[in-house]
């Protein structure tokens, strides 16, 4: 059966939730190690505004899941404690299920997802992208890419229904998730973006990354909500 990727947003309210989110940074992995069918798992915060910032959002946090197969992914949102726990404490949850359809580069030196669908250019596609960022280039990125950030999320781009910064370690160890109604939409952002392609040639230029990885996937399920709406349920009516 075909590899399946989850990712699981969750908003915390209140000092205590938050405080109880913060742990599971270090608790969560850990703790799901164990669970039957997950070959590959991160627990990761954000940062403020749209999560790509220097300044930490203890309030909302995302769990990457890679499961062999969909029945242990259904099994383990129907019946696991500690994602039951998540649930319960958090105000607001939203996960998406996602089929690799195109992945390069490594994370920790693994290569976790698996191409087993064919892309469709265009069907609704999931954009992951992951870095670990030179010691070396640490004052030179963070001093370039918040302003670009900034302005790049300002701005509308037609297509694009979610997107956030998150990340495993603060400054160091960081990825995006963005979710769109094609590729089409996609490459129109990617290719004529002014502000991604700024990123796109500090980052040849510098050689910020020590470690990259760019994965896209084709969304067919979710549950939950992101405030107030289901953003799949959007891609999805908008694709009928």
């Amino acid at each position: 059966m075909a590899q399946v990727v989850s990712l699981s947003f969750f908003r915390f309210e209140g000092w205590r939730n938050k405080w109880w989110g913060f742990k599971q940074m270090g608790l969560a992995p850990a703790a799901l190690k164990a669970v039957p069918g997950l070959s590959f798992v991160k627990m990761m915060g954000s940062g403020g505004g749209n999560g790509f910032s220097i300044r930490p959002n203890f309030g909302v946090y995302g769990l990457l899941s890679v499961w062999e197969n969909e029945a242990y992914a259904r099994d383990f949102f129907a019946q696991n404690a500690i994602f039951q726990e998540f649930c319960q404490l958090s105000a607001e949850q939203w996960t998406i299920f996602l089929h690799p359809a195109k992945a390069h580069g490594l994370w920790d030196g693994q290569e976790p997802f698996q191409v087993q669908a064919t892309f469709d250019p265009s069907a609704p596609v999931a954009v992951l992208t992951r870095a670990t960022i030179r010691t070396s280039m640490l004052w030179q990125f963070w001093r370039f890419v918040p302003a670009v950030s900034r302005a790049m999320w300002r701005e509308h781009h037609e297509g694009l229904h979610f997107s956030i910064g998150i990340g495993e370690l603060p400054l160091v160890q960081q990825a995006t998730f963005s979710l769109w109604q094609d590729s089409q939409a996609l490459q129109a952002y990617a290719y004529r973006g002014q502000h991604h392609s700024a990123v796109v040639r500090k980052t040849r230029e510098l050689n910020w990354y020590k470690e990259e990885l760019f994965a896209r996937f084709h969304p067919f399920d979710s549950f939950g909500s992101w405030k107030g709406v289901d953003p799949w349920e959007v891609v999805r009516k908008g694709a009928v």
